[in-house]
């Protein structure tokens, strides 16, 4: 087997208990639920994580977006129950973008908007 995506589970949420249950299925994952008192930024960091899910309606945890500075490619995610939404925040960094590769970005995330409806 490869190497398996670290899921955080950041919260004690019954919706992420639920959605941990069932990605802990997965052996592609490894799933860490996390409970309060939740770790800070440097400690999280050290867990390595690929991707960190929160519940929204939580609040937002300052420490996960604290990583996307440093780890662009962590992929963060906040699920929002009551809308049934789940909201993706990116790190990801461009350098020296002219004009026409700006566009190039925007293009793109108006795609992956529209497909996503």
């Amino acid at each position: 087997m490869g190497k398996q995506t670290r899921i955080l589970l950041y919260g004690n949420s019954v919706i992420l208990g639920s959605v941990g249950a069932s990605l802990q299925r997965e052996r592609r994952f490894a799933v860490v639920q996390l409970a309060p008192p939740l770790p800070e930024a440097l400690e999280l960091k050290a867990m390595k994580p690929d991707v960190v899910l929160f519940d929204a309606e939580s609040g937002r945890p300052d420490a996960a977006f604290s990583l996307l500075e440093t780890h662009p490619d962590l992929i963060l995610l906040g699920i929002s129950p009551d809308g049934n939404v789940v909201r993706l925040w990116s790190g990801r960094q461009f350098r020296e973008l002219s004009s026409k590769d700006l566009e190039n970005v925007i293009e793109a995330q108006l795609a992956m908007r529209s497909n996503s409806r």
